[in-house]
């Protein structure tokens, strides 16, 4: 069923306006970022004999997963189950993770893991050699794998580029920033432009030729003018898969960290993240009277789903006036060699957790909802495939349960590398770009998309404040094109992106009217069964938002 939701926003490009390809490479199967689920993929497809292009916006040892602090969530405990762990994901995603993608995540996760360690990451053990197992919040069990304590992240991608790098198999395509989907005679993904950001082998437009195309370029954090995501993470896996036709889901779920490290109120960008792990290691929250605000407040405590401790503290903060809350690490013992990372960021902004309280405050972190796909990683797109934090596989629901993430990028790309292997059609030659809306945001825009997220559409939200955001991104998408600065370019292309993903992402919050999972409507502050549904979203033939309504359990993919 189509909503009629309180407002849209109509115009959006159908392609980003750009200069034709003036270079091409060509291979079997397309990979579009280099995180986790990014080289997985690759790896998968090289196992399968299928030649790979990866194309990345930073260098292959960049992006989102090097940032990681948290770890692996697998059943490796014999006290633990994957039964367990299946409940905890559900009870986060409150109703909306599909039960399918969940029990794939959790039976399939340990072999995955340990197959990561085969390509050469190396956990943390005890002294029998053992992997260390912690906790983190809302998991009933320890089942979290960390590396070097806090930098889980920069081990998995330093272990999966040396795979990588050392497979002839493999092309690499880095600072390039992929561009629109190509398409073939019958629709199906032929591979994709893109345009390399003035480094690598090549420079300017180009085009990667392939039979599959996979898109795992992680989050849209940098819709909001604070984020814990890279500065590259600017929505163009979803943005370029709408344009492309593709249905994405559960936007609206957008997960705020509780514990970013507060650096002042002119921060902008990408803020250092101050893992739950230490929440995990006996951490507490505190508030400026110095009292505990989260016993009380949910039975694990501090230990609660990131979207409980979230709310909590910008309760907080409401209540109090204040721009953030205070993290109390004191009492954790070898502090600085258990978690190096956090220790070392926080003492470069002053602040020594061995002795201080940490400021911290909520920020953008996860993307819960994405491109949807079903269980083999396919998108409604015949060609085209999703992983990682750009898709939707059913797996976090309303939210995210904290460190299935990395374990969602290994699962996931092991089946689409299985379903590569199934079947992969001839290679056909991609049509030339039929005539469609192509107007950009200047730059210049950029930053009021940015600030009408992090004021209207973060993790607090009204029905006004969402009314309000949507005039704003009906004005910018009107007016695209219309300015001298609106050129093609990288600016105007990372801004048009944002714009997109952003206005996706606020039509569906304001249609939402309750509250779930992480999209905490206060107009509206309960859950409702009427709302447990998916909320899907796609680009019409005029660059118009549509929503559907979905029930949990239906299908929206039809395998190709």
């Amino acid at each position: 069923m189509t909503l009629a939701a309180s407002g849209t926003v109509t115009g959006l490009p159908l392609r980003l306006a750009a200069p034709d390809p003036g270079w091409e490479l060509a291979a079997d199967v397309c990979v579009v970022g280099s995180g986790i689920a990014g080289l997985c993929v690759a790896l998968h497809a090289r196992a399968a004999g299928l030649s790979v292009a990866v194309v990345t916006k930073v260098g292959v040892d960049d992006g989102s997963t090097r940032w990681a602090q948290g770890g692996i969530a697998a059943v490796l405990d014999p006290a633990d189950s994957p039964e367990a762990h299946a409940v905890d994901t559900e009870v986060a995603g409150v109703g909306l993770c599909e039960p399918d993608a969940v029990r794939a995540l959790v039976t399939e996760g340990p072999e995955r893991l340990a197959q990561l360690i085969g390509w050469g990451a190396a956990f943390d053990r005890d002294a029998t050699g053992r992997l260390l197992l912690t906790r983190e919040g809302g998991h009933s069990a320890d089942r979290i794998v960390h590396a070097g304590g806090d930098a889980t992240g920069s081990e998995v991608q330093r272990a999966l580029h040396e795979a990588v790098r050392a497979d002839p198999g493999v092309t690499l395509v880095e600072h390039a920033m992929v561009l629109d989907l190509l398409r073939d005679a019958q629709g199906r993904a032929a591979g994709v432009t893109l345009h390399v950001l003035g480094e690598g082998s090549a420079d300017g437009v180009g085009a990667v030729r392939a039979r599959a195309v996979v898109l795992a370029t992680g989050g849209m954090g940098q819709i909001y003018a604070a984020t814990t995501n890279p500065s590259v993470s600017t929505g163009d896996g979803v943005a370029l898969g709408l344009r492309a036709g593709a249905v994405a889901t559960d936007l609206e779920f957008v997960q705020f960290h509780p514990t970013a490290l507060y650096l002042g109120p002119d921060a902008r960008g990408q803020q250092p993240l101050v893992s739950e792990a230490l929440r995990g290691e006996g951490a507490v929250l505190r508030d400026d009277a110095g009292d505990r605000f989260m016993v009380g407040v949910h039975p694990l405590a501090e230990l609660a789903p990131r979207d409980v401790v979230a709310k909590a503290i910008t309760r907080v903060m409401l209540r109090d006036d204040v721009r953030h809350v205070w993290l109390d690490a004191r009492s954790i013992p070898g502090l600085p060699e258990r978690f190096p990372t956090i220790v070392a960021r926080c003492r470069e902004a002053g602040i020594d957790p061995v002795t201080d309280l940490v400021p911290v405050t909520p920020a953008a972190h996860y993307a819960s909802g994405g491109l949807v796909t079903d269980l083999a990683g396919r998108t409604t797109v015949p060609g085209l495939y999703a992983c990682g934090e750009v898709a939707s596989t059913g797996v976090h629901g309303a939210n995210r349960l904290a460190s299935n993430s990395l374990l969602e990028g290994l699962v996931f790309a092991a089946r689409i590398g299985a379903e590569l292997a199934r079947s992969l059609p001839l290679p056909a030659a991609p049509l030339a770009g039929a005539p469609a809306l192509s107007g950009l945001l200047d730059p210049a825009g950029r930053e009021r998309v940015t600030d009408t997220m992090s004021g209207s559409v973060a993790a607090l939200r009204t029905g006004a404040g969402l009314d309000s955001a949507l005039a704003i991104m009906a004005a910018l998408s009107r007016a695209l094109g219309e300015s001298a600065g609106a050129v093609p370019g990288v600016a105007s292309w990372e801004a048009t992106d944002l714009l997109t993903v952003a206005s996706a992402v606020t039509v569906a919050a304001a249609a939402r009217e309750e509250t779930r999972g992480c999209h905490w409507r206060e107009d509206h502050p309960e859950t409702s069964e009427e709302w447990r549904v998916h909320l899907d979203v796609r680009l019409d033939s005029t660059g118009d938002l549509h929503l559907t309504r979905r029930p949990v359990g239906a299908a929206v993919v039809v395998p190709w």
